[in-house]
């Protein structure tokens, strides 16, 4: 199993960024995923995430309204749209599979991407 995160960067607040995970070396069409987020000196915070099939998706509340989650299960690549950013969406944000809180991966398997939101 692996993943590639990409899209991150530094921003201002209100700004937006597209996130994107290319993943490999399981079915990933079959795989429940999800965006976990792990800002500095902090444990790891489930951001969202998507069934398998892209049905059904689930958010943090504090990024309700803000972030979208999406997948391309014919390329094998988990994204998710941000918008209305915030300084305290500061993070490295992973892609893991399982999609919910309870159940996401903490074995992480990319290197991750980093997003600042500072004005």
């Amino acid at each position: 199993v692996q993943f590639v995160e990409s899209g991150g960067g530094a921003v201002q607040p209100g700004e937006s960024l597209r996130l994107s995970c290319a993943a490999s070396g399981f079915t990933f069409r079959n795989s429940d995923m999800s965006w976990v987020r792990q800002a500095p000196g902090k444990g790891p915070e489930w951001v969202s995430g998507i069934r398998a099939r892209g049905d059904v998706s689930y958010y943090l509340d504090s990024v309700k309204g803000r972030f979208t989650i999406s997948r391309d299960n014919s390329n094998n690549i988990l994204y998710l749209q941000m918008d209305s950013l915030k300084p305290e969406d500061t993070a490295l944000y992973f892609c893991t599979t399982g999609a919910k809180s309870a159940t996401y991966s903490r074995n992480f398997k990319g290197q991750g991407t980093q997003v600042t939101v500072s004005s």
